[in-house]
C-alpha cells in the first residue's frame, strides 16, 4: 500500500488521471470547495455511503445545487474510527460496486463535507443542527437504535443513555439521538425557524412513523408543549432503501490500493444492484432526488413490505442455516442447492409472498429470483455472519409479522417456524461439529442463557415477551418450531432441510 496516494481533497484530482489496474475510477466532477451542508446524518456507516451519500454524490456531479452537502455525525465509541477516517480526507471515500460478472463502477465520493463526533463537541453537533440551511436530519442507526421494544412497541425510557438524557437540564449537552434531535427542535421552534424533517433511512416497516413515534415519546417525558409542537409541524417520511453492502475489510482496503491507487482508510464495497423509493414529504425542502434514480412516490409501504419480507427475512433465512451448514458466506449458503430450494420456496413462496401487497411496476416472480441471483454474488463476499449479527433487533422487526400475519389468516408457518428454531441453534453458540461462533447481538448474554435451556424446555427461547409477544401460546407456530429444533439438535441441519424441503 506504500505506493498508493493518501485520499485528500488536495489529492483526489490526480487519482482520476490512471490507476494501477488501468480501470477507471471517477472522481468528483463539482468543486469540494463548494459544498454546503444541507443534511445532517447520524450514523455514518458503510450502507449510507453506498446509497444515500451515492444519490446526492450523483446530483452534484449532474450539475445540481451542491447545498445539499452531509455533515455525518457519531455518537457511539466505535465511531471514533469513522471520526479519524473522514475528518483526514475531508470527508472523501472510494465506493466500489461490484456486478455478478466482477465488472467493478469504482469511484471517490464526495457528498459528505464534514464529520462530527459528538462527544468531542455536543454543542457543534447542535449549533450544525439548528442552522437554517439544515433541511433535513436524516438517520441510519439500525433497528435497535431507536430504543424500543419490538413486542409492545413502547419506547424505552430507562435505557440508561435515555434516562440520562431525560434527567439533564435544558443547559446540559445530550447524549442520544433522541436527546440531540429534540433539542435541536426546541431551539429551533424558540428561534422562530423552520423545522427540519427527519428521514430515517433503516430497513424498519414503517421507519419514518417509528422514528416520529419514538422522538415524539421522548419529547413528551421532556416537554409536552414541545411534543405537540413537533408532533404539528415535524415531517417523518417513509422509505423503502436496498444496497446489500457488506463490512469492509483490510483486503478490500489493501484492493482498492492494489486496483485503483488510493490510501483509504475505509473505504465501503457493495453490490451493483441499488434501490431507494421515498414518499415524497419534505415541506422544508429537498434536493432533486428523483434526477438521481430515486423513486419518490405516495405510498411506500407496498415496496417497503417487498424489501422487508423477501430480501431482509430471506437473508435471515440463509444466516443461521447456512452458518449450521458450515457455510462463511452468503454466495455460498446460496450455491447449496437444498438451502436455496427452502429459501425460494418454502419461505419466499410459501410464507413471506402471502403477506406482500400487490407492488406498483413489480413482478414478485422476477424480484424473488433476481434476489437470490443477488444473494449469489462472490464478489461482493458478503458474511453469513453480518446477516446473523443483532438478530434480536432483526427478528422480532421482520420476521414476525409475518409469523403474526399468517398465523391470523389460517396459513402455514412451518417455514418461519424453522427459521426462528435455527436462530436458537445458532444462539447455543456451538455447531454441529463443536465449532464455536461469537453471538453478536446486544442482548447476547439473554438470548444464550434461553438457548441454554433447551435440554429442559424446547420452548425457552419463544418465552421471551420483548421478542416474540405471545408466540409461545400459539400451538400452530410452537408445534412446527419444536419439531424444527429437536430435528436441529438431534440429527442436524440438512436433515431438517431434507425433511421441510420434501
Amino acid at each position: 500500500m506504500t505506493d498508493a496516494t493518501p485520499l485528500s481533497a488536495r489529492t483526489v484530482a490526480d487519482l482520476g488521471r490512471e490507476t494501477p489496474s488501468g480501470e477507471v475510477l471517477h472522481i468528483p466532477g463539482y468543486p469540494l470547495e463548494d459544498r454546503r451542508v444541507g443534511i445532517v446524518h447520524f450514523g455514518v456507516g458503510g450502507f449510507h455511503r453506498a446509497h444515500q451519500a451515492l444519490y446526492l454524490d450523483r446530483l452534484f456531479g449532474a450539475g445540481h445545487a451542491v447545498g445539499w452537502a452531509v455533515c455525518g455525525v457519531g455518537l457511539l465509541p466505535g465511531d471514533v474510527r469513522m471520526r479519524d477516517a473522514l475528518t483526514s480526507q475531508d470527508g472523501l471515500y472510494t465506493l466500489v460496486s461490484t456486478a455478478p460478472d466482477g465488472s467493478h463502477d469504482a469511484r471517490i465520493i464526495g457528498s459528505i463535507a464534514e464529520y462530527l463526533y459528538a462527544p468531542d463537541d455536543p454543542e457543534a453537533v447542535l449549533a450544525r443542527m439548528t442552522e437554517s440551511d439544515i433541511r433535513i436530519v436524516s438517520l441510519t442507526v439500525t433497528e435497535g437504535g431507536y430504543n424500543y421494544n419490538p413486542g409492545t412497541g413502547e419506547f424505552l425510557a430507562d435505557t440508561p443513555a435515555v434516562a440520562r438524557d431525560l434527567a439533564r437540564g435544558a443547559e446540559d449537552a445530550p447524549e442520544t439521538l433522541f436527546g440531540f434531535i429534540v433539542e435541536a427542535l426546541r431551539r429551533r421552534r424558540e428561534a422562530g425557524a423552520e423545522p427540519f424533517t427527519v428521514l430515517s433511512c433503516d430497513n424498519i416497516r414503517g421507519n419514518g412513523d417509528l422514528a416520529q413515534r419514538m422522538i415524539l415519546a421522548f419529547a413528551r417525558l421532556r416537554d409536552a408543549d414541545l411534543a405537540a409542537w413537533i408532533e404539528a409541524h415535524v415531517a417523518f417520511p417513509n422509505c423503502m432503501v436496498d444496497r446489500i453492502t457488506p463490512v469492509t475489510t483490510e483486503a478490500d482496503r489493501a484492493k482498492v490500493a492494489e486496483d485503483f491507487g488510493v490510501d483509504d482508510a475505509w473505504p465501503v464495497v457493495s453490490e451493483d444492484f441499488l434501490q431507494w423509493v421515498l414518499e415524497d414529504r419534505f415541506p422544508a425542502g429537498r434536493p432533486a432526488f428523483e434526477e438521481a434514480g430515486v423513486q419518490m412516490v405516495d405510498d411506500v409501504e407496498p415496496y417497503e413490505l417487498m424489501k422487508l419480507r423477501l430480501l431482509n427475512c430471506s437473508h435471515q433465512v440463509i444466516a443461521y442455516f447456512g452458518l449450521l451448514l458450515g457455510h462463511t458466506y452468503a454466495h455460498e449458503a446460496c450455491r447449496d442447492e437444498l438451502l436455496v430450494r427452502f429459501t425460494r420456496e418454502n419461505y419466499m413462496d410459501g410464507e413471506g409472498t402471502p403477506t406482500v401487497p400487490d407492488v406498483p411496476g413489480i413482478d414478485l416472480g422476477q424480484y424473488k429470483d433476481q434476489l437470490i441471483a443477488r444473494f449469489d454474488n462472490e464478489h461482493v463476499r458478503d458474511t453469513l455472519a453480518r446477516l446473523a449479527a443483532e438478530s434480536s433487533d432483526r427478528i422480532p422487526t421482520w420476521m414476525v409479522p409475518v409469523i403474526r400475519e399468517n398465523l391470523a389468516a389460517g396459513r402455514d408457518v412451518t417455514a418461519c417456524a424453522a427459521v426462528v428454531a435455527s436462530w436458537a441453534r445458532y444462539a447455543e453458540g456451538v455447531g454441529e461439529n463443536g465449532e464455536e461462533w461469537p453471538v453478536v447481538d446486544r442482548l447476547r448474554e439473554r438470548v444464550m442463557a434461553a438457548a441454554a435451556q433447551h435440554d429442559d424446555d424446547l420452548l425457552a427461547f419463544l418465552r421471551d415477551e420483548e421478542l416474540f409477544g405471545d408466540l409461545v401460546a400459539h400451538d400452530a407456530f410452537t408445534r412446527p418450531y419444536a419439531e424444527a429444533l429437536t430435528t436441529l439438535r438431534e440429527q442436524g441441519t440438512r436433515a431438517l432441510l431434507e425433511k421441510l424441503v420434501g
